[in-house]
């Protein structure tokens, strides 16, 4: 925000109630960040990653595929340079290592010639390679395929990391009101608190706002990729993922604020942010890692810095009961309420304070 820019607002502000105050930041906040090249080049880049991840698996996944065989179903197979062929011995051990997805498929033999054994939706490049169609046995019915299963998964993932490190910029451009003393003008004529609730309410929006484009792209992305399945069975955790987005980002916008605010240089403020940066980061890491861990999955969903991109995963794989959204929401909102409250007394305490960085005692100490 440029001096001219928090001499309107101050002038705007001047006199008006909280709520005002704070939408008039807010405007401020989606307006600065609307002229920013960065930010529409950053949103074109997530929905380009969403239509590579749709189609580019269809496109370049062909000719991979792993198959295991048993007995005489090898010569059925052999000849197919596209494939990577495994003989095992007996079907039992063929069906283990598609269920371990160690293998993508299975040709055994068949009272009638060769059966096909596949996880959850039948391979269709296999049993063209066969001279008939034969039956096939999927090990576990459902709507989606391992390999959207794991494709939703990161993009969840990948969502809430990029929109969570997107509260960075509320740590940024309280730094710069900071250094260049903007600040001074701005609480003035706004309450500390409204200056602090108009950035996060600014961002908020800036997010769902994103999230809304993404809402509409998707399905196309989804279609061209030949995922139309898919769309029907992401869309009830995509509508719970919405709301723990939201929440998620005012509990750690809240500590992306105080951040900024306990240090007076641009230059200082990763020493603040390092703490905040990896409470975003592990979720990404946790969840990518354990997303086949129930138990740990179960855990992450109501951890209220994890639970955001968690619960919208099982509720996706079908591992959350219908109770256990409500509850993990209500507990990650409680949280970011709590959070809100502490960040906006050490905001207040550290703010106006410009010489060097504040320690927290010092602004939790500080009246406002």
């Amino acid at each position: 925000m440029t001096t001219t820019e928090a001499t309107r607002v101050e002038t705007a502000a001047h006199g008006t109630s909280t709520w005002t105050a704070t939408r008039l930041v807010a405007e401020r906040e989606i307006r600065s960040y609307l002229r920013m090249k960065g930010f529409w080049i950053g949103l074109a880049l997530v929905v380009a990653g969403i239509f590579a991840m749709s189609i580019l698996p269809g496109v370049v996944g062909a000719g991979s595929t792993s198959v295991a065989v048993v007995g005489q179903a090898s010569d059925a197979l052999q000849s197919e340079s596209g494939f990577d062929v495994r003989t095992v011995p007996d079907e039992n051990a063929a069906r283990e290592l598609v269920r371990s997805e160690e293998v993508e498929a299975a040709v055994v033999p068949d009272n009638q010639g060769v059966r096909v054994i596949a996880l959850s939706e039948a391979p269709m490049d296999v049993i063209a390679a066969l001279t008939t169609a034969p039956p096939v046995d999927l090990l576990e019915q459902g709507d989606v395929s391992s390999g959207e299963r794991q494709l939703v998964i990161m993009v969840f993932a990948l969502l809430f990391l990029i929109f969570s490190m997107g509260g960075l910029a509320i740590a940024q451009s309280t730094v710069t009101e900071k250094q260049t003393r903007i600040v001074e003008i701005l609480v003035a004529a706004v309450p500390v608190r409204s200056l602090l609730a108009g950035k996060l309410l600014g961002h908020t929006v800036l997010t769902l706002g994103q999230m809304l484009v993404l809402a509409a792209t998707a399905p196309v992305a989804l279609r061209l990729g030949g995922l139309d399945e898919l769309l029907t069975a992401l869309a009830p955790a995509l509508g719970w993922f919405v709301p723990f987005l939201v929440a998620g980002f005012v509990l750690l916008g809240s500590l992306w604020a105080v951040a900024g605010a306990m240090v007076s240089r641009q230059e200082d403020l990763g020493s603040t942010t390092g703490p905040v940066t990896m409470l975003v980061m592990l979720p990404y890491f946790l969840v990518m890692f354990f997303a086949d861990n129930p138990l740990v999955m179960t855990v992450l969903s109501y951890v209220p810095f994890s639970s955001g991109v968690a619960m919208p995963v099982r509720l996706f794989t079908g591992d959350a009961a219908a109770w256990e959204a409500p509850i993990a929401l209500l507990i990650l909102a409680a949280t970011a309420a709590a959070a809100l409250l502490v960040a906006a007394k050490i905001y207040s305490g550290s703010l106006l304070q410009t010489r060097g960085k504040v320690a927290l005692s010092s602004a939790w100490a500080r009246q406002d």
